[in-house]
């Protein structure tokens, strides 16, 4: 596996991270054997950093890593996220005060098992409150050492901007992937003029990239596509068939779609770490494997030639997913 930075002066990691919200089954039924086994083939990977929140599964997902992690210590670095309030009958709010983060830092610490994270992220911001007070409190909680970097999903460059004039931050997640690319719109490039890691999360579009096309009609009512614009007809058909030029490609050079549409994006920059949602073994490994991919700039044309940018049809999210991702360009 491949080595990356998170950020100037962050640790080094697998260039291919791992996202566990599916640990707590937010695209079907699962269990903790089965997240288990894929963690243990993660090691064994060299795929060593794990991305999860307080908000995937109400703690379930942390509390899966925790039991692991009791057995295997010291062994991922580990990013959590907070600021994401639900209530129980389903609605969100977003709270980056700092009582409601320190709360909710200190529940992840405990779910998870440790004193410290390698990385907190502001999971949403809260437009209201200066992001520089916000810098303010978790630099309070790295003063503590409860966390290492600082990080901020769903942001745009110029809260980044201002954001890291208080102090470096060391990532930003937000979502890219071969049909989702607004970061190239200034996030990207800001990232990399700052030194700070870009995280993408969602990066083989929510299964349609992995080897089998996605089937809405299976989906659990828990599915997070099964209200998705995207995977919604119309829109759902007429995405399978522009992705399938690529997805026969992709099968013409020996590779998965998922493994070139990692490799896509591990070309765009080094400083690029996606992190790729899965509790598959299989799944796992040919997301892995994007690392050993060496695409050059023909090759990069040609996939532009199958999936142009703006290709998919239907936007990333519903109005009722769409609550706290800044809005730019």
């Amino acid at each position: 596996m491949k080595r990356r930075q998170l950020g100037a002066g962050g640790p080094e990691v697998g260039a291919v991270g791992l996202g566990c919200w599916s640990f707590a089954g937010s695209y079907g039924p699962t269990d903790e054997t089965e997240s288990h086994a894929t963690l243990a083939r993660a090691l064994e990977l060299g795929v060593d950093f794990l991305d999860t929140s307080n908000v995937y599964g109400n703690g379930v997902s942390e509390e899966v890593i925790g039991r692991f992690i009791k057995d295997h210590p010291d062994r991922f670095t580990i990013a959590t996220k907070g600021g994401i309030v639900r209530t129980a009958d389903g609605r969100r709010s977003i709270d980056n005060s700092p009582g409601h983060l320190r709360s909710a830092l200190e529940a992840s610490l405990r779910r998870l098992g440790v004193e410290h994270v390698a990385l907190y992220y502001v999971h949403r911001r809260e437009k209201e409150r200066p992001i520089e007070d916000v810098m303010e409190t978790l630099l309070r909680f790295r003063e503590e050492g409860k966390i290492g970097g600082i990080g901020f999903s769903e942001i745009a460059p110029s809260s980044l901007r201002r954001a890291h004039a208080v102090h470096p931050v060391m990532a930003v997640q937000n979502e890219y992937s071969l049909w989702t690319r607004l970061p190239e719109l200034g996030l990207i490039r800001t990232c990399r003029e700052l030194g700070v890691a870009f995280v993408p999360f969602s990066p083989v579009g929510r299964g349609m990239f992995a080897r089998e096309v996605p089937d809405p009609a299976t989906f659990a009512a828990t599915d997070f596509r099964k209200h998705n614009p995207r995977f919604l007809e119309p829109d759902f058909s007429h995405n399978v068939a522009i992705i399938e030029a690529f997805r026969t490609d992709a099968k013409a050079r020996g590779l998965s779609p998922a493994s070139l549409a990692l490799a896509w994006i591990l070309h765009r920059g080094d400083h690029l770490v996606p992190i790729p949602g899965t509790r598959s073994i299989a799944h796992l490994e040919e997301n892995a494997a994007a690392t050993a991919i060496d695409l050059d700039e023909a090759d990069m044309a040609r996939i532009e030639t199958f999936l142009p940018c703006g290709f998919a049809h239907g936007d990333r999210y519903s109005e009722a997913q769409y609550h706290g991702p800044e809005r730019y360009c």
